[in-house]
């Protein structure tokens, strides 16, 4: 693996760019999501699409991760790792794969109990079909599609609001999302 460094990446595409097989951004103590950083690298994937690019940072916060890989980074490295990982992690990124480090894990695992926590509780107040109505509901459709998309009869989708509404002790529909934000988000 050749390695060329490059103080900004302004510098590397002005000098790089074409010749380059993938881009390691070390972002330090820097936050991904710092609205610089997180614009540099949504310009730069932009315009290099099929560039894998990897994140290097002194953090392993899964925020960070997640944006990052939301914006299309193919990895996302902790500069605590040893230079063997590192190495794999971006040998992988290059050709094609993902690359998380596992001190993110437990954080991802903390995240995914809440959720289905918040899963189990929503199943223990509503019906499947409510539920369905639910998420057509939080989209802002009116009755007459909803029942169209679901398949039901306008009146058996008022029916089911009226219970939603029962449930969650609110009056109107727009209380059925607020009280639902409040409750499950």
């Amino acid at each position: 693996m050749t390695i060329v460094l490059f103080n900004s990446i302004e510098t590397w595409m002005a000098k790089y760019a074409e010749a380059s097989s993938g881009v390691l951004i070390n972002v330090g103590s820097h936050d991904v999501t710092e609205p610089r950083i997180e614009e540099e690298i949504r310009t730069l994937l932009t315009r290099f699409p099929d560039l894998p690019v990897i994140i290097l940072s002194d953090s392993h916060d899964l925020r960070q991760v997640l944006t990052a890989l939301e914006l299309g980074v193919r990895g996302f490295i902790p500069s605590a790792v040893g230079i063997a990982v590192c190495v794999k992690a971006i040998s992988l990124a290059l050709s094609g794969g993902i690359f998380i480090s596992t001190e993110s894990l437990p954080e991802l695992r903390r995240l995914m109990s809440v959720a289905d926590q918040q899963e189990r509780k929503r199943a223990e107040i509503f019906t499947y079909r409510e539920e369905d109505v639910i998420a057509m509901l939080k989209l802002g459709k009116a009755n007459k599609i909803i029942a169209y998309e679901l398949d039901l009869q306008e009146s058996t989708v008022k029916v089911h609001i009226r219970n939603i509404m029962k449930k969650l002790k609110v009056r109107n529909r727009t209380e059925v999302i607020f009280k639902l934000n409040e409750l499950f988000d």
